[in-house]
């Protein structure tokens, strides 16, 4: 008995050392909320890291740094030599991405260390910057929060309101695996100050070829059913005056439940999808005088056309792209398989060729609280 609890007492303290082998005092420690990536004018990858300082005595809410290495590993040893503190990455919450190095082919390759490296997070937002990744970290904006807690809070609530899209760096590698639907990120501009500009969307190989602006981006999660809470629009209608420099022939509304339902078949050699889209509607905002309560159908069906052609636009501009952001391919795959499968490594070019038609159901459930 005494043998085996001495042996009990062994196997205890062996755990507990092997347990404290890699052991860093936070104190030792820097955790980066930012890191982001762009290419300077001769290629060379350029990093840019945002750590908070949480001193009291300490002047600026975080610190930044910008380094050329050639990979990110070597990156994060170069970033080390600037620190006192050892850099964690596990509480990354922003993956800041620069157009021009979305523009690269083979720009995924340089984050293999994400998908090899456990310790690294894979629940970061990815966000696209039309310009020198240098310019939004070294703003240095007063009277905003970190830089990206900001980020992260405008992705999270504008994409809860399907003005923009919120993808992880996990959702960037399983669209980039998926061939029946190309990959797609938030996107900011800046302004004098950052703002949300819309969705930034790539091709099958992960490069970006078009942006949509928040309005296209509320449309485009409408075809793909994710408009789940309520999304708010605005549109012309036609045949309404317009009193001087104001634009008096527009209304707003906002969803009650949306529903598009996508029809798929394969005929004479090509794609067919038929999408239905039902809105089921309240008028938020209306700017010319209107007879609501005769006129009611007549008004459903001018909103239903405006936003058909708004919707075909928006197909319009993906079927050029050879791209499919709406995940046309993954309905062709299930409906039409041995046809899709022949043509799956060039999805986006067969798209290109398909047919797609689109139809719009308004109905209106409420008109407000004034007559």
């Amino acid at each position: 008995m005494k043998r085996w609890l001495n042996l009990l007492i062994v196997v205890s303290m062996v755990a507990l050392l092997s347990g404290c082998s890699d052991r860093l005092d936070l104190e030792d420690a820097s955790f980066p909320l930012l890191v982001g990536y762009d290419l300077d004018n001769k290629n060379k990858l350029l990093t840019y890291v945002s750590v908070p300082e949480f001193s009291k005595d300490a002047k600026k809410k975080t610190h930044e740094l910008g380094i050329t290495a050639q990979t990110i590993r070597e990156s994060r040893q170069q970033t080390d030599a600037y620190w006192p503190t050892l850099f964690q990455a596990r509480k990354l919450l922003v993956l800041l991405v620069s157009k021009r190095l979305l523009e690269h082919p083979d720009w995924q390759r340089i984050l293999d260390v994400f998908s090899r490296d456990a310790k690294n997070p894979i629940t970061c937002r990815m966000i696209m910057y039309d310009g020198p990744l240098s310019d939004v970290v070294f703003s240095n904006q007063k009277d905003q929060p970190f830089l990206p807690l900001l980020l992260r809070g405008m992705v999270d609530t504008k994409s809860g309101r399907s003005e923009t899209v919120k993808t992880t760096f996990q959702d960037m590698h399983r669209l980039r695996l998926e061939n029946g639907r190309t990959p797609y990120m938030a996107e900011i501009r800046l302004d004098r100050e950052i703002k949300l500009s819309g969705t930034a969307l790539l091709d099958h190989q992960g490069r970006y070829v078009d942006s949509l602006n928040a309005q296209e981006t509320i449309l485009l999660q409408i075809l793909q059913n994710k408009a789940k809470n309520a999304v708010s629009l605005t549109l012309a209608i036609p045949g309404q005056r317009k009193r001087g420099p104001l634009n008096t022939d527009k209304l707003s509304f906002s969803t009650n439940k949306t529903k598009t339902k996508i029809k798929t078949s394969f005929q004479q050699d090509t794609f067919q999808f038929d999408l239905a889209v039902h809105l089921s509607v309240a008028l938020t905002e209306r700017l010319f005088p209107y007879d609501m309560d005769n006129k009611t159908t007549e008004l459903e069906k001018a909103i239903a056309e405006q936003l058909k052609k708004q919707f075909e636009q928006l197909i319009h501009k993906i079927q050029s792209k050879r791209i499919d952001p709406i995940g046309l391919g993954i309905h062709a795959q299930a409906f039409t398989y041995k046809p899709y499968k022949k043509v799956e490594e060039h999805w986006g070019q067969t798209l290109s060729q398909a047919n797609i038609n689109v139809s719009v159901k308004v109905n209106m459930e409420e008109m407000g609280t004034i007559k």
